[in-house]
């Protein structure tokens, strides 16, 4: 699948008259809970010609395509992607740090993660998160849950708990963020991640009642450190700087 992929990625280009300068998995396969009929959720960050940024009409900011049962592709212009990053928004964020990449101009993707870094606003992560979890909330009925669900409302707490926590950016992926729960917990959620291997994600499973606790107590702790979050502004200068020097650094046919 990574060859077709790649594959893809190399058409997108052609197509549409862009560099990919970051393209990678950003769902249950990146986040280390992938079940047998996951599909691939590709994500990817680009950079147009220079004379487009310099036109008049407005240049095209996203790229979606149809999805199919195996394939979601989807890809945000540079600029776009860095108005987001000025917004700390906590998407970028998981992008730039995926452990699978499809496709890569390295120097760039690097400075885009450490200009993540700088823009990292706790309180705007933790809501984010906080939002995923209570949404997927929804979804459980007494103690039983389809076991995507269940992990749609535990990566997200367990990431804000670690913004709360850490004062950083929380990891995309699950096994450094189940640091945070108790050692019995630890336990219980690598056998389901493994048992998720194995099943299809609408499986439903029923949840321990320590769990269910430990659920509702954690999201009820989310709330209350909210308020004694800071809410942080940032200036758009270094953003603005990295996007002048790329296009400087770009021809309408070469991207160094």
């Amino acid at each position: 699948m990574q060859n077709i992929i790649q594959q893809q990625l190399q058409q997108i280009e052609q197509k549409h008259n862009i560099k990919i300068i970051h393209a990678c998995e950003s769902g249950s396969r990146a986040w280390g809970f992938a079940s047998p009929n996951s599909d691939y959720d590709v994500r990817f960050i680009y950079l147009h010609p220079i004379e487009k940024y310099l036109a008049i009409e407005p240049i095209k900011n996203q790229l979606t395509f149809p999805i199919t049962s195996e394939l979601d592709i989807h890809g945000w212009d540079l600029k776009k992607t860095l108005q987001l990053i000025h917004k700390s928004n906590a998407t970028p964020f998981e992008w730039l740090q995926s452990p699978i990449i499809y496709q890569q101009q390295t120097h760039l993707a690097q400075q885009l993660w450490r200009l993540c870094a700088h823009y990292f606003n706790p309180r705007g992560n933790v809501h984010h998160y906080l939002g995923i979890a209570t949404s997927a909330l929804q979804n459980l009925n007494g103690r039983q849950i389809k076991i995507k669900q269940l992990f749609y409302i535990l990566r997200p707490l367990l990431c804000a708990c670690w913004c709360i926590q850490h004062k950083q950016i929380a990891p995309m992926t699950i096994t450094p963020l189940l640091q945070l729960l108790p050692a019995d917990l630890h336990k219980q959620i690598l056998e389901l991640i493994d048992f998720k291997n194995t099943v299809v994600e609408s499986h439903i499973i029923e949840i321990s009642s320590n769990l269910h606790d430990y659920i509702t107590t954690t999201t009820n702790y989310i709330k209350s450190q909210i308020p004694q979050l800071p809410e942080l502004n940032f200036t758009a200068t270094q953003l603005d700087t990295f996007f002048i020097n790329t296009l400087k650094n770009c021809t309408s046919h070469e991207h160094q």
